[in-house]
C-alpha cells in the first residue's frame, strides 16, 4: 500500500498488527472458499444433465474439466490484470 494513502496515521501496535493480519487470513480463506463455491456452482450447472447413474458420465466429466480449467485461467487472467493495473497506479504517484 501506498505510504501516502495513510495520512497521518500512526503506525499500528504489535496487538494491532497480530489482528490486522489475522483478518487479512480469514478474508483471504473466505474469498478462496467463495470462487471455490463458484465454480463448482457454474461447472456442474452447466455441466450435469441428469442424475441416473451415480458417478459422471464421460461427457459430463469432461465438461467439468473444461469448465474448471477456463474458470482457473479467468481468474489467474483477472488476478494479474488487476495486479499490472495496481502497479501501474502506484507508479504513477
Amino acid at each position: 500500500m501506498d505510504k501516502s494513502m495513510l495520512g497521518d496515521l500512526p503506525p499500528l501496535s504489535d496487538e494491532d498488527n497480530l489482528r490486522m493480519s489475522a483478518m487479512i487470513d480469514q478474508l483471504q480463506i473466505r474469498d478462496s472458499l467463495r470462487m471455490y463455491n463458484s465454480l463448482v456452482e457454474r461447472c456442474f450447472n452447466d455441466c450435469v444433465d441428469t442424475f441416473k447413474h451415480k458417478s459422471l458420465q464421460k461427457q459430463e466429466e469432461s465438461c467439468v474439466r473444461r469448465c474448471a480449467e477456463k474458470f482457473l485461467k479467468h481468474s489467474m487472467r483477472v488476478g494479474m490484470r488487476f495486479a499490472e493495473l495496481n502497479q501501474g497506479a502506484a507508479t504513477q504517484d
